[in-house]
C-alpha cells in the first residue's frame, strides 16, 4: 500500500523492488494504470525504463500484466533488450507462467520495437560502443535491418574518432558489400 497526501492505494511491484521499500519512507514509481471494465489496477516501478519494458511487453498476444510484471521480476530492461535482440526465448521461459510459444511471441513481435536509447543501463557488457553505437545500431534497426546484423557490423567496424553518421555511412558500405 502506498500513501499519497493520505490516500493509499494498492500498487502491484516486483517481489525485488517491494523488499527495497520501507515503512514510512519516501519511494519515487513510475506508475502504470491498467482500465478494465472489472478493475483498476496500479503496478509500480523503480525507473521510466522497466516502466516502457512492462508497457511493451503488454503489446504482445498472449502477454498479461501479470505475466510482463514476472518477466521484470526475472529480467532487467537489458537483459529483456539483449534477449529479443538475440532472439533468445529461453530466457522468457525461465520466466513463471511464460511458456515456449510465448516466449518465441516476444521474440518475435517485441524484434526490432525495443530500442538501445529505452534501456538506460550500462551496455558495456554486449560490446557497445557508447551513444554513437546505440544511434548507429537504432537508425539501421529503423531502416529494416536485423538488430544483431547492425550489432555485429558496427563491432566489425572502426570507430575510434569517427562520428555517428560516419559509421553509420560505413556500416551501410559494409551491409551492401555483404547482401
Amino acid at each position: 500500500m502506498i500513501d499519497v497526501s493520505g490516500v493509499g492505494y494498492g500498487v502491484y511491484v516486483t517481489p525485488q523492488h517491494a523488499l527495497s521499500l520501507n515503512v514510512g519512507e519516501n519511494a519515487h514509481l513510475v506508475v502504470t494504470t491498467i482500465v478494465r471494465e472489472d478493475a483498476i489496477t496500479l503496478y509500480g516501478f523503480e525507473s521510466r525504463e522497466s516502466g516502457q519494458i512492462f508497457d511493451t511487453l503488454l503489446s504482445v498476444t498472449g502477454v498479461g500484466p501479470r505475466s510482463a510484471l514476472a518477466v521484470l521480476s526475472h529480467l532487467t530492461p537489458a537483459q529483456v533488450f539483449d534477449a529479443v535482440a538475440n532472439d533468445d526465448d529461453k530466457a522468457f521461459t525461465r520466466v513463471s507462467g511464460i511458456g515456449p510459444k510465448t516466449a518465441k511471441l516476444i521474440c518475435v513481435q517485441l524484434a526490432g520495437r525495443l530500442d538501445a536509447v529505452t534501456v538506460g543501463e550500462s551496455r558495456a557488457s554486449s560490446g557497445e560502443r557508447g551513444t554513437s553505437g546505440d544511434a548507429v545500431v537504432a537508425a539501421l534497426v529503423g531502416l529494416g535491418w536485423n538488430d544483431r546484423l547492425a550489432r555485429e557490423t558496427l563491432n566489425g567496424l572502426e570507430t575510434e574518432g569517427k562520428t555517428t553518421s560516419q559509421l553509420l555511412r560505413d556500416a551501410l558500405a559494409l551491409m551492401a558489400r555483404q547482401s
